[in-house]
């Protein structure tokens, strides 16, 4: 039978043999301790922008807990990088909070629809958009990665968005294909019918080109000017196949 002094000699070769086989030093530990100090010293200066004056850092062996709330989802992303940036930290817990007025997922739909707007290449970009619960998942193809970046920063610091997602595919680089959209491109907007499409950028008939294929996407006002749109963009040489994916205005009305 042990007695109470045995069990304690026990106990304590029991937990010398754990710190051992754990290689805690006390060097180690201080050393430790030093490192999440000049974490938390990072984090402050990495974080000290007013977009993250709600923000609410801490760090413990390396790993980072960000709390607290942000206006817009971009600033919990921006948050988010930073700290990754930060030397030594083995890994961040995410706790942030996307805070903001409250927006109806069609209201929120409308206004990023109508800010992909105004940009040389507008035409060129199918890039789709769905509103859940706040939630932004964004798809279809983008030009270039500027492209795709701008679609993904304007829905990230949109007031009322609580999430994005990047389903976005941006198009192979290729002259061959940038001479096939900038020819599709003056037979379409340059018929006489289809030119009022070219007015407002914020509704063209969008040209995506991959390969020498070309997908035509977007809505137009009737039956015909879609018909018209195919031929135009038929008649382009060099174009191997040409999927008009055109919606007629009434025609989508109906369906929704």
């Amino acid at each position: 039978m042990l007695t109470k002094t045995t069990g304690w000699k026990v106990s304590l070769a029991a937990i010398a043999l754990a710190i051992s086989a754990a290689q805690i030093t006390p060097r180690a530990w201080a050393e430790g301790t030093q490192s999440d100090s000049r974490i938390q010293a990072e984090l402050t200066k990495s974080l000290s922008n007013a977009k993250f004056k709600g923000v609410q850092a801490s760090v413990q062996n390396g790993v980072v807990s960000l709390a607290g709330t942000v206006d817009v989802y971009g600033a919990k992303e921006d948050a988010l990088k930073r700290v990754h940036k930060i030397k030594a930290v083995t890994a961040v817990k995410d706790d942030l909070q996307v805070g903001g007025p409250v927006i109806p997922d069609e209201v929120l739909q409308r206004k990023l629809q109508s800010d992909r707007i105004g940009y040389g290449t507008t035409a060129f970009n199918a890039i789709s958009l769905n509103v859940d619960h706040g939630v932004v998942t964004l798809g279809g193809t983008a030009y270039g990665p500027m492209d795709k970046d701008y679609a993904l920063a304007d829905a990230s610091y949109t007031a009322g968005v609580k999430g994005v997602v990047d389903n976005i595919q941006v198009d192979p680089v290729s002259m061959f294909d940038d001479k096939i959209r900038l020819a599709t491109a003056r037979s379409i907007y340059g018929y006489p019918t289809l030119n009022k499409y070219a007015i407002d950028p914020a509704k063209p008939i969008r040209i995506v080109v991959q390969n020498g294929n070309v997908t035509l996407v977007g809505v137009v006002i009737d039956k015909a000017d879609k018909e018209v749109a195919g031929l135009r963009a038929n008649s382009v040489p060099g174009v191997f196949k040409v999927t008009n994916d055109l919606q007629v205005a009434n025609e989508r009305i109906q369906q929704d």
